[in-house]
């Protein structure tokens, strides 16, 4: 696979990009700890749409620039990342965003706070529920940390620790990380006695063969992206909660007012951390422009990658739409 990357000079940083088509343009933003590669299936179809489509190494990954302090990674740092690549590459037009996992509130979040450059938004796996009323280590400290249980964002926050552990053999890290959160895994691949004092990949297993959506070539990407890049970068986004609050409460009152669309797993680990909870219920409030929500069933973590054909389904008739 040949890739043509181009190098943005975006927030006073560069930023490494993969750029395919014409036409509008949809930006698309990764989570932890993936890259622009886990859009490799979006890529060419959103072109073929009609579409410039943009796929970013988030800043900390592959070939974006790393600075080293935890406060480069906070929510206002990322939105102005992403606001400077579409003034970039769309200096006069708006464009339509679309991020998983962590790049699903940094997408969200551009939209709330840069209506400006933000034309319709969609977020894969992580909802969008409005401006935070407290601190995210708050909540979870009540529900995990305080009665014994591992939340894994509360052991990324010691800095070197989760880097050490996941550096020290790349490819397994993230295989077993992969598979464990993955809709193929098996009820409890991620433990859910898992204490706090573990670490992320303790009894976590390392999955032979490798489920299909994954193949050897997709692993060895991933694998010598931060083999080179390393994972303080992306580490540091989790070190940001109480900074991201900070800069959210500005925002107290105003909801997202583009059109919206959500995709998520009924496997998904995100999804069930509020067991119970009408997730797509709770998106309306916060989104009074929702224009779709769909949960794929038996799909887990890595929506876009796991089910692409089924994102793309989804994906494409609601941008040609807009």
């Amino acid at each position: 696979m040949t890739t043509a990357y181009r190098m943005i000079e975006s927030n006073g940083i560069r930023l490494r990009v993969v750029v395919e088509g014409s036409g509008p343009l949809v930006v698309f933003v990764h989570g932890f700890p993936e890259s622009w590669y886990s859009w490799r299936h979006q890529i060419a179809p959103v072109a073929a749409a009609g579409f410039t489509a943009c796929a970013i190494d988030v800043r900390g990954y592959g070939g974006s620039d790393k600075p080293h302090a935890v406060e480069a990674y906070d929510m206002e740092t990322l939105v102005a990342d992403v606001a400077g690549v579409i003034e970039a590459l769309a200096p006069d037009c708006k464009a339509i965003l679309v991020g998983h996992d962590w790049g699903a509130p940094i997408v969200w979040n551009t939209a709330l706070t840069r209506p400006d450059r933000v034309r319709a938004v969609a977020g894969l796996s992580v909802p969008y529920t409005g401006v935070p009323k407290a601190s995210f280590l708050d909540l979870v400290a009540e529900v995990f940390t305080k009665r014994g249980r591992f939340f894994y964002q509360v052991y990324f926050q010691d800095e070197g620790v989760a880097e050490a552990e996941m550096e020290a053999d790349v490819r397994a890290a993230l295989r077993k990380f992969y598979y464990a959160i993955s809709g193929e895994a098996p009820d409890e691949t991620w433990p859910s006695d898992k204490a706090h004092g573990d670490t992320l990949l303790h009894r976590l297993p390392d999955p032979q063969p490798f489920p299909a959506w994954l193949t050897k070539a997709d692993e060895d990407f991933y694998v010598g992206e931060f083999t080179q890049s390393g994972f303080r970068g992306p580490l540091n986004r989790y070190r940001n909660h109480a900074r991201d609050f900070a800069f959210l409460s500005r925002f107290e009152g105003r909801r997202i007012e583009q059109p919206a669309f959500f995709i998520g797993g009924s496997r998904d680990l995100v999804l069930k951390m509020s067991p119970g909870v009408d997730v797509v219920a709770l998106m309306k409030g916060a989104l009074p422009n929702l224009q779709g929500a769909h949960i794929l069933a038996g799909c887990g973590h890595w929506t876009q990658q796991e089910r692409p054909d089924e994102v793309n389904a989804l994906l494409l008739p609601w941008l040609k739409a807009l």
